[in-house]
């Protein structure tokens, strides 16, 4: 056992030199030896279980347990991915994989739907936003990791998976059966509403959300004979994407000044994103519509425009997910999805814990029982989320379902279209 303990020790020791590239003080190395110290912890018990646990453990799935309870214990968004897990986490980025449709978290131990992917079976289904999944195909979740319970619902197209779901204000657990599909996630879709004003939702950021946007917003303006009245971007429940892409949305109604910004201990983390004035859309009004379900990259979007006084921004309270995940690949094909900074609205606000307030507060209107909650999952509810860096929290409501029906009953949208009207008939009186 000793020399085993000694062979782990010395590996350890060897990997940490070699990935070491500061030049420390006295003060500096003093602590990095009592940073050894602590590691002989870590050898001993893993000495231990190789020379006394009742039956042989792989050294894998040791070491790879142990990377996940060290990232458990830094925030919510911080995870490590199995080979498996990072091969699929390529897939989620093009728009394109197997599964339900849902965007997933973790609170207090507990797996709660964000929101379903617009036309996925999960949505179809009747799957909400704000379920807790109790049970995936009859196991229990609690406590699961949601890189592993995104495993245990995707599978081969046709197959049939059954989640069962706590919903607020209903006692009973709620079955859902769903067949599992391709999903192929549409990022941008449009249409123009009463004739002149343009409907652009963006459900997450892709690849291809950029010019997707600038091609829809094109066909706006080829299909009408006389300039659009305005333009409502809907980011309702979008939970984010692509870094890149949220800037380039922001960028193609913004001709110059900051968009966004980043801080974090090292230097590839310290980040500027500015405006271009190449192919920016015209100057016409435009209303962006956000809630409780708007998170990281659309809020990104939402809060550049709101500083720049670009936008309108009409809803509720976005979700606070202020922090930038960085994927770190690793030798043996897993990686590592690791925060390494926060982002920043080109005003200096952090969106951390505290979400973007719109300057126009509606809450979306349904009909539902009067013992259910509406109760509104946020950033700043996960265990372990990065505390804000301003005193003042901003303003919660309540969180909406995902669906975008007709204007007039979507009180969110019907608010928008009646401020561009009101923009219009003010600009054409004076």
């Amino acid at each position: 056992m000793p020399k085993v303990k000694k062979i782990i020790q010395n590996l350890i020791l060897i990997l940490l030199f070699c990935c070491s590239v500061a030049v420390f003080s006295h003060d500096a190395f003093a602590n990095e030896t009592e940073d050894y110290k602590k590691l002989e912890i870590f050898t001993d018990v893993l000495s231990l279980i190789r020379s006394s646990y009742v039956e042989d453990v792989d050294m894998e799935k040791l070491v790879y347990g142990a990377v996940r309870g060290m990232l458990s214990t830094l925030d919510p968004h911080s995870s490590f991915l199995t080979p498996e897990m990072y091969q699929d986490m390529q897939a989620d980025t093009h728009g394109e994989f197997g599964g339900l449709g849902i965007e997933i978290t973790v609170k207090n131990g507990d797996l709660i739907i964000v929101s379903p992917i617009e036309d996925s079976p999960a949505y179809a289904a009747g799957v909400q936003s704000g379920d807790q999944i109790i049970k995936i195909n009859g196991k229990p979740t609690r406590d699961i990791e949601i890189m592993e319970a995104v495993r245990m619902m995707r599978g081969p197209k046709g197959e049939a998976i059954t989640i069962s779901v706590q919903r607020p204000g209903v006692s009973d657990l709620l079955d859902f059966t769903i067949i599992r599909d391709i999903i192929q996630v549409q990022s941008v879709k449009g249409r123009v509403l009463q004739g002149r004003y343009g409907y652009v939702r963006v459900s997450q950021f892709q690849d291809r959300t950029g010019s997707d946007l600038k091609q829809q917003l094109l066909r706006f303006r080829q299909k009408n004979d006389t300039p659009l009245h305005g333009v409502i971007l809907d980011l309702r429940n979008n939970p984010g994407g692509l870094l890149d892409q949220a800037v380039a949305v922001a960028d193609l109604f913004l001709s110059d000044g900051l968009i966004v910004y980043t801080e974090g201990r090292e230097s590839e983390a310290q980040m500027k994103f500015s405006a271009q004035q190449a192919e920016t859309e015209p100057d016409y009004p435009l209303v962006v519509l956000i809630n409780g379900g708007s998170a990281s990259a659309a809020e990104i979007v939402a809060g550049a425009l709101q500083d720049h006084s670009r936008a309108i921004i009409i809803g509720e309270q976005s979700f606070g997910k202020g922090s930038v995940q960085t994927i770190i690949p690793l030798d043996d094909h897993s990686g590592l999805r690791l925060t390494t900074a926060r982002y920043f609205t080109p005003s200096g606000r952090s969106i951390q814990a505290l979400g973007i307030t719109p300057d126009i507060v509606v809450s979306q209107l349904k009909i539902q029982p009067l013992n259910e909650s509406g109760n509104s999952l946020r950033e700043a509810d996960l265990e372990n989320h990065f505390q804000p860096l301003s005193e003042e929290p901003g303003e919660k409501t309540q969180k909406t379902d995902d669906s975008v029906p007709e204007a007039m009953i979507d009180n969110q949208l019907q608010r928008g279209i009646d401020l561009l009207k009101g923009i219009h008939i003010i600009k054409n009186s004076n």
